[in-house]
């Protein structure tokens, strides 16, 4: 959106924005939801056999979590094979004048609390809002534009915090840059900069986490 006009603000246009905003919302509210959505969307196509072995979750909450995302219109089902191969399109928001920027990097960065406790924590702590701040102080950091030191003044956390979340956050990015096609709408100075590890395509998001939707 690049304009908030007249037209923006039409309750028609907004009632049409509605089920995309719901949508968002469900997997801000979910990260373990969150969590197999980027799977599919970064590794797609894929069966759900693969989402169980990978992520290490159960038979059941797989296919519940498919069925759930399959029903937002997030991930698409092709049933005329078996298994079945499920595939999904990367979502982006972005509200310039808030400023928020919502794609699979900054969910798989929210979705990482379900694996990751040093993440949980700072969203307890901070909420969704912080934690995106500090996933772009970790990408200007890891591009050395910027120290940990300096990260913690920016966003307004201690520096053991801002030393802990910025490490936690280096899976996302790696992960992002090479499968998010909206990473530079984050990182749109310093996406080609980062000094990030390698991703094994085999590998996927952590492979650790409980089975139930946090």
């Amino acid at each position: 959106m690049d304009v908030i006009d007249e037209e923006t603000l039409k309750p028609e246009t907004l009632a049409q924005n509605a089920p995309r905003l719901e949508t968002v919302v469900q997997l801000l509210n979910r990260p373990a939801l969150a969590r197999v959505y980027v799977y599919v969307c970064y590794w797609g196509p894929v069966a759900p056999p693969e989402i169980m072995d990978t992520l290490e979750l159960s038979k059941s909450t797989t296919y519940e979590y498919v069925e759930t995302l399959v029903d937002l219109g997030l991930v698409d089902r092709d049933d005329s094979t078996r298994p079945q191969q499920l595939t999904a399109d990367p979502i982006i928001i972005v509200e310039q004048y808030v400023p928020i920027v919502i794609m699979p990097t900054v969910l798989h960065a929210l979705a990482l609390q379900a694996v990751d406790e040093d993440v949980e924590y700072f969203l307890d702590r901070y909420g969704i809002g912080k934690l995106i701040a500090a996933l772009r102080g970790a990408g200007l950091h890891f591009a050395g534009k910027t120290t940990q030191r300096m990260v913690a003044s920016d966003i307004d956390v201690r520096d053991t915090e801002a030393m802990m979340i910025i490490s936690a956050l280096k899976p996302a990015l790696a992960v992002g840059r090479e499968h998010d096609p909206f990473f530079e709408h984050l990182f749109p100075d310093v996406s080609d900069e980062m000094e990030l590890p390698d991703i094994d395509e085999q590998a996927g998001p952590p492979s650790s986490s409980p089975d139930v939707d946090g």
